[in-house]
């Protein structure tokens, strides 16, 4: 897999609170580009403000964060997809695209949509509107438009969990083909599924209930081909859904605390 020798994004005794509760607590992590780093934990466990973090969108309360060497700022050298497309219903596909690439000249900034489209396979709909696609085929636009400025970085909070299981396996590979190319971008990855963090990290990170930390560090191997038929896919997943629940079990502000079973 192709990756460089130095991360392109770190952070280290990284520490957050949000109303005076801690959130998250030292975090350290490392990522390169053609990696998925995927963090995986309960609700509430500051999966989504570590994104922020990492995209320069807040401050740690302590801690640092590195991206290309640099503190990291909104816009600059990182790009985010959401879990709700958050596409431009007045704009055709294309144009959405062309929105995320303001200090282009204009004439490059939709050459440089077309190219992606045609990376993300949806080049035949570039003049169609959001409303006009499936939920799929809105989140191909939404990766699309993260991909065109060429950042270093993506950080992507639960993008596939709004739409169907079809559309959802068909992203998770479009995803894979897309970071693991040459040159391609590292990428952070949040979700609640167990099967997904084992299907797309490079890396996986197992977070704690709030206040989040890791539980574990689990590197999958390489499937090579469908990750469920692999004899080590059916171990890994028990192991991490074990300590998962076990963690929400014993965290005393859930909802499923042992005590209150």
């Amino acid at each position: 897999m192709p990756t460089g020798n130095a991360p392109i994004l770190s952070a280290s005794g990284l520490c957050a609170e949000l109303g005076g509760r801690p959130v998250l607590e030292d975090i350290d992590l490392t990522l390169r580009r053609g990696e998925v780093l995927v963090v995986l934990g309960p609700s509430g466990c500051g999966k989504s403000t570590l994104l922020r973090l990492l995209g320069g969108l807040i401050a740690p309360g302590s801690g640092r964060v590195l991206l290309a060497g640099h503190p990291p700022r909104p816009g600059r050298g990182s790009a985010t997809v959401f879990q709700n497309y958050r596409l431009l219903p007045w704009k055709s596909v294309i144009d959405n695209v062309v929105f995320a690439l303001p200090e282009v000249p204009p004439t490059q900034a939709r050459l440089r949509a077309a190219e992606v489209l045609g990376l993300v396979g949806l080049s035949r709909v570039s003049d169609a509107f959001p409303a006009q696609l499936s939920g799929g085929m809105r989140q191909r636009v939404a990766l699309a438009r993260a991909l065109a400025p060429r950042p270093e970085v993506i950080l992507m909070d639960e993008p596939f969990s709004a739409i169907d299981a079809q559309a959802r396996e068909i992203m998770q590979g479009e995803l894979l083909r897309l970071t693991r190319a040459v040159g391609g971008p590292g990428v952070v990855f949040v979700t609640h599924s167990v099967d997904e963090a084992l299907i797309l990290g490079t890396h996986v990170l197992l977070l704690s209930p709030r206040p989040g930390r890791i539980l574990r560090r689990i590197a999958p191997p390489d499937w090579q081909g469908d990750p469920m038929a692999h004899p080590q896919f059916a171990p890994l997943r028990r192991q991490l859904w074990e300590e998962l629940k076990e963690s929400v079990l014993n965290d005393p502000n859930s909802d499923f605390h042992r005590a209150a079973l």
